[in-house]
């Protein structure tokens, strides 16, 4: 009896054991390693496309009393290459341009007067039509600016697309000053730099949409009257007292408050911008319409900036001999017919013609030119 106490025991003590190592053993086995999940990968964004000329929107704006004596001279040469992307706003219709230009002519309602509400009012058109037009950049010009394509490109694929651009030529030295109102009949006196409008400037879209809160619409408009200045003063206070951001001061730009006597004939061709200038003694300059040249020469001060822009100036001022410019074509255009011993149309005619090619017009040096 008592032996089989003790192997019951023995039995109970030898079950429990194996109970114990077995629980143990499965204690310490590892446990199966849990999966990561594997993160979604979301396709690389595609990398902006190298910035061409037909992603930039460049305003013009003009009024009625300038369709002829300015805009012919637009239409002709730098409008005539970049007629895809560039829009004039004015503030009354024309039929004739409307012929020519089509829906890149914005008739606007706003008042033909150079007040600050009118100039606002063009301005808020031009951008609001802008963010319509889905582009890259906004180029805003005067209608006496002679505007280079090549180097405004140039100049535009060097700014990174990652950040808000606003690049122009302040006409001041020194930052400019408004008064802000504020609650309780307060104001408060803010200052900012801006890009005046007679030298063009740009905005990329980035910025632009940050803009709109101040600058869409009529509130363009209602900023403008708050500060009481300016468009173009109105365009730097939103974009550095409004969103803290700055003007990229640029040399390339030129406006009528400054001479380009101070640059080289070699500089010239790499500006984006030229003013009108006052006439050059002993120079004629005669517009491409139609035929070879047009028998009224140009006395006009833009069209004496547009000969300014050639970067054979100098050549032409040594060798001392009649200058005609054949404004709207293009050097290759100019090499076959004006290179000959005679050059000559219906109605005029040069002999001893030469031409100096450049990137944005030509010249020819002639012995002598005159109605047949």
């Amino acid at each position: 009896m008592q032996c089989r106490l003790l192997r019951g025991l023995a039995g109970v003590l030898l079950t429990l054991l194996c109970m114990g190592l077995l629980s143990l053993r499965y204690r310490s086995s590892p446990s199966p390693q849990r999966v990561p999940d594997t993160p979604e990968l979301s396709p690389p964004s595609p990398r902006p496309s190298e910035l061409q000329l037909h992603d930039v929107f460049i305003a013009v704006k003009t009024t009625q009393a300038f369709h002829h004596s300015r805009l012919e001279l637009l239409l002709n040469t730098w409008v005539s290459r970049t007629r895809e992307q560039t829009f004039i706003f004015t503030d009354s219709p024309d039929e004739s341009l409307q012929e020519r230009l089509g829906s890149h002519l914005v008739v606007t309602n706003c008042s033909a007067e150079h007040s600050h509400p009118a100039l606002s009012c063009k301005m808020a058109a031009e951008f609001d039509a802008f963010l319509t037009s889905g582009l890259r950049w906004f180029c805003h010009v005067d209608d006496d600016n002679y505007l280079n394509p090549r180097a405004l490109l140039k100049l535009l694929k060097t700014f990174p697309q990652t950040r808000d651009i606003y690049v122009g030529r302040p006409s001041l030295n020194r930052p400019i000053h408004a008064s802000e109102p504020q609650p309780h009949n307060r104001t408060r006196l803010v200052q900012f730099w801006f890009a005046t409008g007679g030298a063009g400037f740009c905005i990329n879209r980035k910025l632009a949409l940050k803009m709109a809160p101040w600058a869409s619409g009529s509130h363009f408009m209602d900023t403008s009257a708050l500060i009481r200045l300016p468009d173009d003063c109105t365009v730097g206070y939103i974009v550095e007292c409004k969103l803290g951001g700055h003007l990229q001061s640029c040399p390339l730009f030129h406006s009528h408050l400054e001479t380009l006597q101070l640059l080289e004939a070699a500089q010239l061709p790499e500006q984006v911008s030229l003013p009108p200038l006052s006439p050059l003694p002993g120079y004629s300059l005669v517009p491409a319409a139609g035929g070879l040249m047009n028998p009224e020469p140009l006395v006009k001060d833009w069209a004496e900036a547009l000969w300014l822009s050639l970067a054979s100036q100098a050549a032409l001022r040594a060798r001392g001999r009649s200058s005609v410019c054949v404004l709207g074509w293009g050097s290759q255009s100019l090499a076959g017919p004006l290179r000959n011993e005679q050059a000559q149309d219906q109605d005029w005619m040069m002999t001893g013609a030469e031409c100096i090619s450049s990137p944005w017009e030509a010249c020819c040096t002639v012995q002598d030119w005159g109605h047949k």
